[in-house]
């Protein structure tokens, strides 16, 4: 009888409240697939089993909340990076810290650890960055840790040679921040996902492009390869794809209601994906037994008319295989220990404080001892033993948009009250979703559904209760209405300003459309507009800095996320291509006899330079925020260093 019962091909597993504050970054276990760490703005790094409630383990110690993590292969140590710089190793068995690493001068976004040697590669949004001009997102070891790849914001990315301590080469094609790399696991090849959302395939031979897929909608935030290489599974804004590289093609599409999704792993033919909102994770499941991939024939789908002969891996005749260790290493935690002491040093006593007060607290000693056994025991880490994760009946309600197949193309149910990402009601961890009488948030997050600068949930009544799911059609669009008219009146107007702007941008004059939002006075239209203009840098000049500074003056301090980071990319942008510019002009000694033109410039630059030096209060004074806005404010403090 329950052979004949459909199950879900994605679903929701677990919602956790992993920390006290919002969480600032997460990481999975890829062995096991079992274990979760998740760092939070509390400055604290939690230890979670996937699909169980309790926290195993907290580590402390960090001042500055976590910016990044890393699991290491054996699941044995985690490694985690501060906002300030700060990295600190620790032994999960132990439950103590081992190591505390300094060299940083701003936030960690990105560490890996070598899958043989005891060392770990981290990668920092501060100025001592070797090889990037910009914040390092990614860092991956190839599988037989020669090489070392790293993605930057600066769209390249770049292959090191550690035993020669020097680069091999820089993949360039990207047009927007490169998020992650992932080398695959059997041949010289690497992938890689971008903010200009395209994923792109590189020979490790031949230093080349193998192939490119362009035609996603949203950034590329995480891929992972298939354990035997035959495809390639890429993290979307609520959606999964699985590719193939040569040639390039979407084998499956599977859509899952995770938002933006941070991290993947793959355990019992499952694909494990997590996310987070403030402070709350969530766990998703999709079934990979029911995805279509490479190099292998499911349920009659229709497939690439041209598979991969070699399932198993994949290719692995086009290029070569990494060589590794015929036998295993010692484990990396061994050389750490003897030496952290003498290696570890630091330029003050505060530091080697800081790690006497570090420490583990034990939060559940059962599920301690469950998943990290003790260190004498041959057959460790993880359960080796885990069993798939059950899917729900395919007739539950649905809370997990479903992959869509040909033949399920009609299954759509209930469309408006039941996505999360567009109904502002059904969003409980979102701040800005409480109703309105409540005190307003200090900043209300930026929602992609949702008219920039506007709150969606400020023209929808209040619900009292869980009950809204079952109102009836009627009193459901009764109650949208209330808010329709008033949302219509805003909408009809920013469309008139906008109209009014894009009929001098059509003259060829982005100065004076420029001109023409400030004079509306309506900071929406300056922001539209902006986010046009930030995408060209060539459209910036001199003239057109002395206009918009006074706006990203007043968008750093909006309470609209959206504004916030509009303004931190303007700003970004003017330091980068006209700061060195100011203070040169500025420096230089008066000239001999009458230059109009040099005056003019010289006006321009003592203009833009006294608006530098008010912006450079607010971003100081910002700096210390914790998650995405922090980080952006330190990096621009970084760059207006020079003001001071």
């Amino acid at each position: 009888m329950a052979v004949s019962v459909a199950t879900k091909t994605a679903w929701k597993l677990q919602e956790i409240t992993a920390h006290s504050s919002n969480v600032s970054s997460l990481v999975l276990g890829k062995s096991s697939g079992r274990l979760l760490a998740t760092g939070g703005d509390d400055c604290r790094v939690n230890i979670w089993s996937v699909n169980k409630p309790n926290c195993i383990m907290s580590l402390t110690g960090h001042t500055t909340p976590i910016e990044s993590l890393q699991i290491n292969t054996n699941e044995e140590l985690i490694v985690a990076g501060s906002q300030s710089g700060s990295i600190r190793v620790w032994d999960l068995e132990a439950a103590k810290i081992l190591r505390t690493l300094l060299g940083h001068k701003a936030n960690i976004c990105s560490l890996d650890f070598h899958p043989f040697g005891s060392f770990v590669a981290s990668g920092s949004l501060d100025t001592n960055i070797k090889g990037h001009t910009q914040a390092v997102r990614c860092l991956r070891f190839s599988p037989d840790g020669k090489w070392l790849a790293s993605a930057a914001d600066d769209h390249s990315v770049k292959l090191w040679d550690l035993a020669a301590g020097k680069i091999m080469f820089e993949f360039t094609g990207h047009t927007g921040p490169v998020n992650v790399v992932e080398f695959h696991p059997n041949e010289y090849l690497l992938a890689s996902g971008s903010s200009d959302r395209t994923v792109r395939f590189w020979d490790l031979e031949k230093f080349q492009v193998v192939s490119c897929i362009e035609e996603e909608a949203t950034p590329v935030r995480c891929v992972l390869f298939n354990p035997d290489g035959c495809c390639l599974y890429s993290g979307f804004q609520d959606s999964l794809r699985v590719y193939g590289w040569e040639p390039e093609r979407c084998f499956d599409v599977v859509l899952v209601n995770w938002g933006k999704v941070a991290d993947l792993s793959i355990c019992n033919n499952q694909l494990i994906g997590v996310s987070f909102a403030q402070s709350t994770v969530s766990s998703f499941v999709v079934d990979l037994s029911r995805v279509t991939k490479s190099g292998s024939v499911l349920h009659g789908l229709i497939r690439d008319d041209k598979p991969l002969v070699q399932p198993t891996p994949a290719g692995s005749s086009l290029r070569r295989i990494y060589d590794r260790p015929s036998t295993s290493c010692s484990k990396p935690q061994s050389r750490v220990k003897h030496n952290s002491e003498s290696e570890r040093r630091s330029p003050s006593s505060e530091d080697d404080r800081d790690e006497k007060e570090s420490k583990a607290e034990i939060q559940n000693p059962e599920d301690y001892k469950e998943i990290f056994q003790p260190k004498n025991s041959i057959s460790r880490t993880p359960p080796r033993n885990n069993e798939p994760f059950p899917a729900p009946p395919e007739d539950e309600p649905v809370t997990v948009k479903e992959a869509v197949k040909p033949s399920q193309a009609v299954d759509v149910q209930t469309p408006l009250p039941k996505p999360e990402h567009s109904d502002p009601i059904q969003r409980p961890p979102i701040a800005s979703s409480t109703p309105i009488t409540r005190t307003e948030p200090s900043v209300i997050p930026a929602a992609r559904n949702e008219p920039i600068g506007l709150k969606a949930s400020d023209f929808l009544p209040a619900v009292k209760n869980q009950s809204q799911t079952e109102l009836v059609d009627e009193e459901a669009m009764s109650q949208i209405r209330k808010g329709h008219e008033t949302m219509c009146v805003v909408l009809t107007s920013r469309h008139k300003n906008l109209d009014t702007v894009r009929a001098v941008w059509s003259t060829g004059d982005i100065k004076n459309s420029v001109d023409s939002a400030v004079a509306i006075n309506d900071l929406s239209v300056v922001v539209d507009l902006l986010n046009i203009v930030n995408q060209k840098a060539s459209l910036w000049k001199l003239d057109l800095c002395t206009i918009v500074l006074p706006q990203i003056e007043k968008l750093l301090q909006s309470k609209y996320e959206s504004y916030v980071q509009t303004g931190c990319t303007s700003l970004k942008l003017i330091l980068q291509r006209f700061l060195p510019l100011i203070t040169d002009i500025l420096a230089a000694p008066p000239s001999v006899g009458v230059d109009i033109t040099r005056e003019e410039r010289l006006h321009k630059c003592k203009l833009c330079y006294k608006q530098l030096k008010n912006i450079s209060n607010i971003v100081k004074n910002k700096s210390g925020l914790s998650g995405r806005h922090g980080s952006a404010f330190r990096e621009l403090h970084l760059l207006m260093a020079v003001l001071e």
